[in-house]
């Protein structure tokens, strides 16, 4: 996890290496619907998505996505909820090819962050997104409002290294344990998604209807047991398994039981499941 926050240094001394190596090529179906990098952003440090959900209006406050662990402040502590904070934070609008920024987005506040049971972190913007579409020609990706399915086709795409990575749904974990967080029902991936330093954040479009299913967020990288960048799967039953070079997400349907009009959050909203502050 602490590698996909990997910064600009990073970028700056490793981006030939990394993006010069393409993942290996996928064998699941062809796409439905081609996956581009519009509705994509970039962070300083992550990459993330402008997205709402079914119904939103127009007039509307945009939300960008990302990582809880993607906070500018950095990571929120176990148990940690961040609910309705004034934030200035930038981010930078990608054209539909990703080769080019088309404007900065300005954020008014961060409505929601959090590492516990999930890692999520929902920005309001200072623009609508009537403004945005009107402005730059780009629309909103929209959530799912419901839990996905194994075997769904996904692009997981990247507004950091401006780079789309391929595969499926492997299956889902009953909980995900890295240092001291705890994730809930991540999304496993099967191995053709090699996600890398820089992904966090990056929205996981469901190839057959383009709608945002989750959020990328961490891979095991040396095949050690629960510690940092090496999360383990433990069931229901305390079994523990690790899957080194396997890469993970998390689902982001359970903010259509918290969201209400004007882009912003209740918590209290009968049905909410999402994390509460202590």
């Amino acid at each position: 996890m602490t590698r996909r926050l990997l910064g600009t240094l990073f970028a700056a001394l490793t981006a030939t290496v990394l993006v010069g190596a393409a993942p290996a090529a996928s064998a699941a179906p062809a796409t439905t619907l081609a996956t581009t990098f519009a509705g994509t952003v970039a962070l300083s440090n992550c990459s993330g998505s402008v997205v709402k959900l079914a119904g939103a209006a127009e007039t509307d406050r945009a939300l960008v996505l990302s990582n809880g662990h993607c906070l500018e402040e950095g990571f929120p502590a176990a148990g940690e909820v961040i609910v309705d904070k004034s934030s200035r934070r930038t981010f930078s609008l990608l054209s539909t090819d990703g080769k080019s920024s088309l404007g900065t987005l300005r954020a008014t506040k961060l409505v929601y962050a959090t590492m516990t049971d999930t890692d999520t972190s929902l920005y309001q913007l200072s623009t609508t997104y009537a403004q945005i579409k009107s402005q730059y020609g780009i629309s909103a990706l929209e959530l799912a409002s419901t839990h996905p399915a194994a075997g769904t086709q996904i692009d997981v795409v990247s507004g950091y290294w401006k780079k789309i990575y391929s595969c499926s749904v492997d299956g889902f974990v009953n909980e995900l344990h890295e240092g001291d967080w705890v994730w809930k029902d991540s999304i496993r991936y099967t191995p053709e998604c090699k996600t890398i330093g820089g992904t966090s954040g990056s929205p996981i479009v469901e190839t057959s209807t383009g709608k945002v299913i989750g959020v990328n967020n961490t891979g095991n990288e040396d095949g050690a047991r629960c510690t940092m960048n090496n999360p383990c799967e433990v069931a229901a039953d305390g079994t523990v398994t690790v899957h080194k070079g396997i890469n993970y997400g998390e689902q982001t349907y359970l903010f259509y039981g918290c969201m209400v009009a004007g882009s912003e959050i209740n918590l209290s909203k009968p049905g909410c499941a999402l994390p509460k502050p202590a």
